[in-house]
């Protein structure tokens, strides 16, 4: 590849230059842009870090002190930053499929939300938002892997450029990792909605109703079988707090819902121990780099808005 700093014949228009020589042109122009600027570059750099360090700190006091409200501006950030985003830059494959899961997650939401609420609710919700955590997996591992081909040359044995295979690795994993966000924030949202309706959960952690034996209190349901008793759909689990739910329910509340307590008592659930199965880690795992990737989707455009505003307050282009 030629080297980016090497001058481009000025007396040739933009038009006629090959791909490489638009891109030195304009690496070229970008530094007469900036030249004689480094120290409004420096003051540019001191404000982006320090306002980086204001938000983190007050973003974790705001979770810490009301995690309702910021669990739900993050949702809403989450599912219209990346719109926003795509409508600017006519990304308009990324805006249908952000369309065709706004309506099925619609769906969903709506009939978590309607009083009274069917028996079946709960495990389609579940059953849903799990489809949609599992599909991420697939297409964010898809996106790493072949991440990871084109890194170490395998492209070249296809006969294809680097930059294609890239593109195809950073769109999927985008997807997979965005959705997958995205999916668990809804999922929670409908789990607190869901559990409240059927009475057994409330945010305050009194319950309204009184957990019967061999009910479900995440879906209200009855137990089919019992804990020790081999099921044909599903086992029942029991938590070490005592109480018991179906296996379904229960793994639904805890990895794709993002809840670590009972839904009943409140009592700390360590996902480790509940989940020894080796299988189930990975998506324990998964599950919480997930939550990193929250940052830089809904909260870092947000950070960057801000210290455009700064700079533009202070004068600095």
């Amino acid at each position: 590849m030629e080297d980016i700093h090497i001058p481009v014949d000025v007396n040739k228009s933009y038009s006629d230059m090959t791909v490489e020589e638009k891109l030195r042109y304009d690496h070229q122009k970008m530094h007469e842009l900036h030249k004689g600027h480094e120290s409004m570059h420096s003051t540019m750099i001191l404000i982006f870090l320090f306002t980086l360090i204001i938000a983190q700190i007050v973003f974790v006091q705001w979770k810490k002190c009301h995690y309702k409200s910021y669990a739900l501006f993050t949702m809403v950030t989450m599912w219209s930053m990346p719109l926003i985003m795509s409508l600017k830059n006519s990304w308009f494959r990324f805006v249908v499929v952000w369309l065709l899961f706004t309506f099925l997650t619609a769906v969903v939401i709506r009939k978590s939300s309607q009083k009274p609420m069917s028996p079946t609710t709960p495990r389609l919700v579940y059953k849903w938002f799990y489809l949609i955590y599992k599909a991420s997996v697939a297409v964010g591992l898809f996106g790493y892997i072949s991440l990871i081909l084109t890194l170490i040359g395998v492209n070249a044995l296809f006969g294809h450029k680097p930059n294609q295979w890239m593109d195809i690795s950073l769109l999927t994993l985008f997807y997979g990792l965005y959705f997958g966000v995205l999916g668990r924030d809804v999922a929670e949202y409908c789990s607190e909605r869901m559990a409240s309706s059927v009475g057994y959960y409330t945010a305050e952690g009194i319950p309204t109703r009184q957990l019967d034996q061999n009910v479900c209190a995440v879906c209200g349901n009855r137990l089919l079988v019992n804990i020790n008793e081999e099921g044909v759909l599903e086992n029942t689990y029991k938590l070490p707090c005592g109480h018991v739910f179906h296996e379904f329910c229960i793994r639904g509340w805890c990895i794709v819902g993002k809840k670590e307590t009972c839904p009943y008592c409140k009592e700390k659930v360590d996902l480790k121990t509940m989940f020894a199965n080796p299988w189930d880690r990975p998506h324990i795992l998964y599950a919480q780099m997930l939550d990193w990737i929250r940052w830089l989707v809904a909260w870092q455009p947000l950070v960057l808005f801000l210290v455009q505003g700064i700079n533009w307050l202070f004068g600095l282009e």
